[in-house]
């Protein structure tokens, strides 16, 4: 589905005195099946973020490299195309959206994607297939005087909504308490048992994983690929904290 080989980013320095580039990602390959579930892991700063904003086509960043995502080379295509391939985001602090309803937004999303009108109670039975709360919490202006908990949730119906093929999900679980990471973990398996969508997840909580079956992690420091495993390197994680396992590969590595 997602085949990554040797992704390089580059962005502008925010230095006052010049525009010199710095390397974030140095290189990084990994693969992404249908039906999967791929954690990337690492500490803060490692780069886990612009390997998402990369995929997704985010400006700022000069990307060279390989990325193909369902035989189509992403780094050609816009977001907007690549979106339209399936592949979708979620973001660690989804924006207010003043004057505009979440039914709405996606509203306007399913109509370009299929090119026609779209009955508005439609929307809301897809918004409704994923999502946690009655049909009007949708119909407020979107986030707008929501909660940290109340946002997460209404990013995950409005994406899901758009029935994506493969669904990068950025510290989806960050701020929420127990029962909401329970309940968004429920969630994203009942779509991908529905869908056969796969999950580029990416978090330091992990509680979200809770009902997924994790097929695959990426341990990814200073913008590379550190070590790829199964899932036992998500509970060793949890167990033991990233330095550790960092420290106990570069041991082995003989790197100082």
């Amino acid at each position: 589905m997602l085949e990554v080989t040797g992704l390089r980013t580059t962005v502008k320095s925010s230095s006052p005195v010049g525009g010199a580039e710095k390397e974030i990602l140095k290189g990084v390959d990994f693969s992404i099946g249908a039906n999967e579930t791929v954690v990337l892991l690492g500490r803060n700063g490692a780069g886990k973020s612009t390997v998402a904003s990369c995929l997704m086509g985010d400006p700022k960043f000069k990307v060279s490299g390989s990325a193909r995502f369902l035989g189509k080379n992403l780094l050609k295509l816009s977001p907007d195309k690549r979106a339209k391939l399936g592949l979708l985001m979620t973001f660690q602090n989804p924006i207010e959206i003043h004057g505009v309803s979440t039914t709405e937004i996606v509203r306007a999303s399913m109509e370009e994607k299929k090119k026609g009108f779209i009955p508005i109670d439609k929307v809301r039975e897809k918004i409704l297939e994923n999502g946690t709360e009655n049909v009007w919490f949708y119909e407020r202006e979107a986030n707008v005087g929501f909660s940290g908990g109340e946002r997460k949730k209404n990013e995950i119906a409005l994406t899901l909504a758009l029935r994506p093929k493969l669904l990068i999900l950025d510290e989806i679980d960050s701020g929420l308490d127990l029962d909401s990471s329970e309940e968004i973990s429920k969630i994203l398996a009942k779509y991908q048992r529905e869908t056969g969508c796969s999950y580029l997840i990416i978090s330091h909580n992990l509680k979200v994983l809770r009902h997924l079956k994790v097929d695959k992690a990426i341990l990814i420091e200073k913008g590379s690929v550190y070590m790829t495993s199964d899932a036992g390197l998500v509970k060793r994680v949890e167990k033991e904290g990233i330095r550790a396992i960092l420290n106990e590969v570069s041991d082995s590595r003989g790197v100082s």
